[in-house]
């Protein structure tokens, strides 16, 4: 999906214009991968705004950036302050929101201690990333997800997404919507950029951290969710034939938000609609980020901004 530019990204600690957004084409970033990043959507309320879990996203860019000793020189209330400072700078919501800090022009090597760390943060609309109204079809990836002790699975890193990138220019050119990945052992992982979830006997499932999941803040959410709705939840690893047979499955991700799958390997799931318990997380999940329920858990950061309601996401 195209950007549309904004007027404005924060770069470590001022406003800049987008067009002045650059980096040296010798920045260890590009060459190495060296950068971490999240995405964020701000969502609408009515005439207001909220950016949903900012703490949350901006803790896990700094712990994404510690574990790749690349110490972040921003707390992270110094980093939603940034991020609030931006989206109402820009005066866009409903929006996508992406925080990213790499290694940028300093030395060439592996090694990337002596490479200044630069950190920028842009937001822009951007509606649904999957956009199959009726689900999605999918299948399953002929590459695996990272293994463990390889590239940290935890860490929400730009080189991560080059299997990320494998995963879904695979399923695209076959055909489907999106790619679901398995670990190291065989078991159901995720997807290139969206955490799984299936449903059995009125039972949600998902693959715990240890199958190369991200610790998705989406995910997160929905586990909470299904626990307030009465839903039990079932972390363990699970076999890939599993979602052939389960009564529902759907992805969640900061894009892909909470969607449905019509179909694995061109195996319908059940009747291929979006099942109950789908229907009541998503229905619930966006009763939550669009303010049609209160706010119990202060996931929304609120954003003084004019809001474009005909825009939301």
């Amino acid at each position: 999906m195209p950007i549309t530019p904004t007027q404005n990204i924060w770069h470590n600690g001022q406003l800049i214009p987008w067009e002045k957004a650059n980096i040296h084409v010798m920045s260890h970033v590009v060459h190495y991968g060296s950068s971490v990043f999240e995405g964020i959507r701000a969502y609408t309320q009515g005439s207001s705004a909220g950016v949903f879990r900012l703490p949350e996203h901006m803790q896990r860019l700094i712990d994404s950036a510690k574990i790749y000793r690349m110490p972040l020189p921003y707390t992270v209330d110094q980093l939603c302050a940034a991020v609030v400072d931006v989206v109402e700078a820009n005066g866009v919501a409903p929006c996508y929101i992406r925080p990213v800090a790499f290694r940028g022009y300093g030395e060439i090597g592996v090694n990337p201690t002596k490479s200044p760390i630069e950190i920028y943060i842009a937001n822009f609309p951007w509606g649904k990333y999957i956009t199959a109204s009726e689900g999605a079809d999918v299948c399953i990836s002929s590459w695996s997800r990272l293994a463990p002790n390889t590239m940290p699975s935890l860490a929400k890193a730009g080189a991560n997404y080059m299997n990320s990138q494998l995963i879904n220019m695979e399923a695209k050119v076959n055909g489907y919507v999106e790619g679901i990945a398995l670990d190291r052992n065989g078991y159901l992982s995720e997807g290139s950029g969206e955490n799984l979830f299936l449903v059995r006997n009125g039972v949600i499932y998902t693959s715990p951290l240890a199958n190369s999941v991200l610790s998705g803040i989406t995910r997160d959410s929905i586990i909470t969710i299904a626990k307030h709705l009465g839903i039990p939840v079932v972390e363990q690893s699970l076999p890939r034939e599993l979602i052939y047979i389960a009564d529902e499955a759907f992805f969640t991700g900061t894009a892909a938000e909470v969607t449905h799958l019509r179909s694995v390997d061109q195996i319908m799931i059940a009747d291929g609609k979006m099942g109950p318990i789908t229907t009541a997380i998503h229905d619930e999940f966006f009763a939550l980020v669009n303010g049609l329920q209160p706010d119990r858990y202060n996931w929304l950061t609120p954003v003084n901004v004019k809001t474009n309601e005909a825009a939301s996401v």
